[in-house]
């Protein structure tokens, strides 16, 4: 079982969150090209992390995505009082803000698996089995990425977390964003992941009351190691 550091860096700009990234990121891959080199009784163990925490509004935006799919200019962004990045992950625009769970997997995949596809339905796997605890059930959306409700009725499926990754040497960084207290109005300046048909929902709208959101990050921290088989050492 692979141990795993536990971090919550709770309310954190976004950039200061993606440069601390970077860092385990880039510390993790010279690694590994470092071990190449050394006997195995000599390779040094990487360490995996786990992070979560919330973002102030701001607006990110993946290699694939198109910044059309963000609907406001630079003045109406400071009105919202929200920040825009074009970033290094997969995926399209997306919005992140407070009362979403932003996850953040820093992991050696090579010491999980080999397969990325399985490693972004195991992410999703998590959150299905988070929202089944409070009777919701989450599904995936053939051809999407993310965790969604009905999504076997095309007029009502929509997504209440939304995923985006970079691997490179088999080191994960970026993560996903679960919905719980989110305040879903800031979606609207935006076409979610570049899907302009489909709409966007939180646990606290499919509940119609406020959600624990300490309970929620507790339920799906505890559901992340169970899936990847994981002992989280809380730092």
């Amino acid at each position: 079982m692979n141990k795993v550091h536990f971090l919550d860096w709770g309310l954190i700009d976004y950039k200061e969150a993606w440069d601390k990234q970077e860092e385990f990121f880039k510390e993790k891959v010279d690694q590994k090209f470092s071990n190449r080199n050394l006997p195995d009784d000599e390779q040094i163990q990487i360490q995996h992390h786990l992070i979560f925490c919330e973002h102030p509004h701001v607006y990110t935006l993946g290699k694939s995505g198109s910044v059309e799919n963000l609907l406001v200019d630079d003045e109406q962004l400071k009105q919202l009082e929200a920040t825009y990045y074009p970033i290094n992950r997969g995926g399209d625009i997306t919005y992140h803000g407070p009362g979403q769970i932003v996850g953040y997997p820093v992991l050696d995949l090579d010491q999980f698996f080999t397969d990325i596809h399985k490693y972004l339905r195991l992410l999703e796997e998590a959150v299905i089995i988070t929202l089944a605890e409070y009777g919701i059930k989450g599904e995936r959306f053939e051809g999407f990425t993310g965790v969604w409700l009905d999504a076997d009725d095309k007029l009502k499926a929509r997504k209440i977390c939304a995923m985006g990754v970079r691997c490179s040497r088999w080191i994960t960084m970026h993560g996903f964003a679960f919905n719980i207290n989110t305040n879903l109005d800031y979606f609207k300046n935006i076409v979610p992941c570049g899907i302009d048909d489909k709409q966007v929902t939180s646990l606290q709208k499919e509940l119609g009351h406020e959600v624990d959101f300490e309970e929620a990050k507790n339920k799906l921290k505890k559901n992340i190691a169970l899936i990847f088989e994981m002992e989280l050492l809380e730092n």
